[in-house]
């Protein structure tokens, strides 16, 4: 009895957390007399027509391309220079390293629509407005708070001891850190990255106010921009969210026991 109430109450929460890409998958089978029907139908007969129209009448590949590329590099420039950045508070005498960590995470509490302004008036006396490099360099000051806290926390949980041998036979803080610390903190360094390339591939305010133009457009601002003058086109929009999203799910299975390796890392104690 314990066990069929425990099989129910996870089905029902599976289907309360997929119910949004679940509805939005109907959505996009549906035809356009179907959409406006009350109350809400399943699919008959489905229809492709709406991911035919995305991929022939919008630059859909255009814009999933700019956000991939935004996304993976300000993932590898947060984990490159956090990932360093952590190793040093973790294991070199640094001096004040509680005060330094308290100040990075400080400039995580301010709201994004209060830097908006400032920031784009940074960007465009740099001449970087409508470019993706605008976006990669914020994304990457926005989520190093993130990656240097639950850095520190995966180096400071290796032994101190394994870097001390490292120095003592005769390795560099440098061989140290590439050859046993990352090593070490995989699980860590993974479910960082995935949670950055998530930031990254979701953020809707800075891409909107960065950028204007197709060529560095990312995915939410695109299918924002979808609605046309007279209807809004429920069918596209859907549609599109559902062919953006696949990605995150695929990568996110792909790399499933690394992310719940480094979720649940340093939860029990050996």
């Amino acid at each position: 009895m314990k066990r069929l109430v425990f099989a129910a109450l996870l089905m029902l929460v599976s289907l309360y957390c997929l119910g949004p890409f679940l509805w939005q998958g109907l959505t996009s089978l549906k035809t356009a007399a179907d959409l406006t029907r009350l109350p809400p139908l399943l699919p008959h007969p489905p229809t492709l027509e709406h991911y035919r129209s995305i991929f022939a009448g919008h630059p859909l590949l255009r814009i999933i391309a700019n956000s991939f590329i935004v996304a993976t590099a300000s993932t590898v420039l947060a984990l490159s220079i956090g990932s360093l950045a952590a190793f040093a508070l973790a294991k070199l005498p640094v001096p004040g390293k509680g005060a330094v960590l308290l100040l990075v995470l400080s400039t995580s509490m301010f709201p994004p629509i209060a830097t908006v302004s400032p920031l784009y008036l940074l960007i465009r006396a740099a001449g970087l407005r409508d470019s993706p490099v605008s976006l990669i360099l914020t994304y990457t000051s926005f989520t190093l708070p993130l990656t240097l806290w639950v850095l520190t926390h995966f180096f400071r949980n290796i032994p101190d001891e394994l870097y001390r041998a490292a120095r003592i036979d005769g390795c560099t803080p440098w061989q140290s850190f590439t050859r046993i610390m990352l090593p070490l903190a995989a699980p860590g360094i993974f479910a960082t990255a995935i949670l950055v390339f998530i930031f990254s591939w979701n953020e809707f305010l800075f891409a909107l106010t960065f950028t204007s133009t197709t060529a560095s457009r990312t995915i939410p601002v695109g299918i924002a921009l979808f609605p046309g003058l007279h209807e809004i086109p429920w069918g596209e929009i859907a549609a599109a969210s559902v062919v953006v999203t696949l990605p995150l799910l695929f990568l996110v299975f792909f790399f499933q026991r690394r992310i719940i390796e480094g979720l649940t890392a340093g939860a029990v104690k050996g």
